[in-house]
């Protein structure tokens, strides 16, 4: 076990300096301060844990964005709000559940980001804001990283076996987006439509680890709108970087809509929307549901309204914002399913006095 962890202690100590020379240098150029990462991502301090832990560790826990935890964050409320979509009317959402779900999605957010910093090493090396990511900047090699990405898969599977036989199956299913969309940011200028469908996949697979499959008239709307949701945040994502994403070859949504952006995120959350409403139809819920739904199209709108897409700061802060804007919706599925029970006794004492 000693040999292992020496194997996989980061760069060597002759190659300090050259390191601390790259970060220097590329501190020059990011234009969105890691305070700011840290004060939208969580009250705690994120990067400041990652930073108390042991050197050695350290490189391992950025791989896997764990100083960054506003990744995780939208990746699991998908899976929370089909959980408790498909919780008994007038019940809290499973919480072990949810906390399966939040065990796997920290587990999926960090071997997704190990995917793909092994893909893009290189080209993070020729862009600012990612050039001091691990693996470009030489702290941990590629073979190391892959060892480290087989664990991680490997505590990913343990969690899935938890479920259902049809959730297992549905689960291993998203496993070919998650390798895939590395490439698709070299293919198409569409890669944010790609990371929405692996994103997103929580909406289904929660619905079926509580339900034991999809009922697909309330999933599949949920599934789209969650689509739509990170292509909007995730256009504002790419907007950081389209200056040297231009440079380097990287195609993206930013780079496609341009000065047309907000239009388009304008097209993307009407069908979110939409979509919502379709699933609080079809899953019969109740006033605080579409009130958050409304409060969601408030929340959009003042993203979109107030967006300055040339500005990297600015553009950073929208995209956290949309950790709060999930929040928004899963508490209207929480007291929405909740009221369901008031409406169902309200309407049962009506009979009764009827007869």
């Amino acid at each position: 076990m000693s040999l292992l962890l020496l194997w996989l202690r980061p760069a060597s100590r002759c190659r300090l300096a050259e390191l601390a020379a790259l970060r220097v240098t590329a501190a020059r150029y990011v234009s969105v301060p890691a305070a700011v990462g840290i004060r939208c991502s969580s009250g705690l301090s994120a990067a400041g844990l990652v930073g108390s832990a042991p050197s050695a560790v350290q490189p391992y826990l950025k791989l896997m964005r764990l100083d960054k935890p506003i990744g995780t964050w939208l990746l699991y409320l998908p899976c929370t709000w089909s959980i408790s979509l498909a919780a008994e009317p007038g019940c809290f959402p499973d919480l072990p559940m949810l906390a399966l779900f939040g065990t796997g999605a920290l587990l999926m957010r960090g071997a997704g980001c190990t995917i793909n910093d092994m893909w893009d090493k290189d080209i993070d090396r020729k862009v600012a804001r990612t050039g001091n990511r691990p693996i470009a900047a030489g702290e941990i090699s590629r073979l190391q990283a892959l060892v480290f990405l087989s664990g991680q898969l490997s505590l990913a599977l343990a969690v899935l076996l938890c479920l259902n036989d049809y959730s297992i199956v549905l689960g291993a299913a998203s496993l070919g987006l998650v390798v895939t969309y590395p490439l698709t940011k070299r293919l198409t200028y569409w890669p944010q439509l790609i990371l929405g469908l692996a994103f997103n996949w929580g909406t289904l697979l929660g619905w079926s680890a509580v339900k034991g499959s999809c009922d697909w008239s309330i999933c599949l709307p949920l599934y789209i709108s969650g689509i739509m949701w990170t292509l909007i945040y995730d256009t504002i994502y790419a907007h950081q970087d389209k200056t040297d994403d231009a440079v380097v070859g990287v195609k993206s949504t930013a780079l496609k809509f341009q000065e047309q952006t907000k239009q388009w995120l304008i097209g993307f959350s009407t069908v979110m929307l939409t979509g919502l409403t379709v699933v609080g139809l079809n899953s019969e819920q109740t006033l605080p549901y579409y009130t958050a739904v409304v409060a969601v199209g408030a929340h959009l709108a003042h993203q979109i309204y107030s967006l300055d897409i040339n500005n990297p700061q600015d553009c950073w802060k929208k995209f956290c914002l949309n950790r709060t804007l999930g929040f928004i919706l899963l508490s209207g599925i929480v007291f929405g399913n909740l009221w369901k029970r008031k409406k169902t006794t309200h309407n049962s004492e009506k009979v009764q006095h009827g007869l």
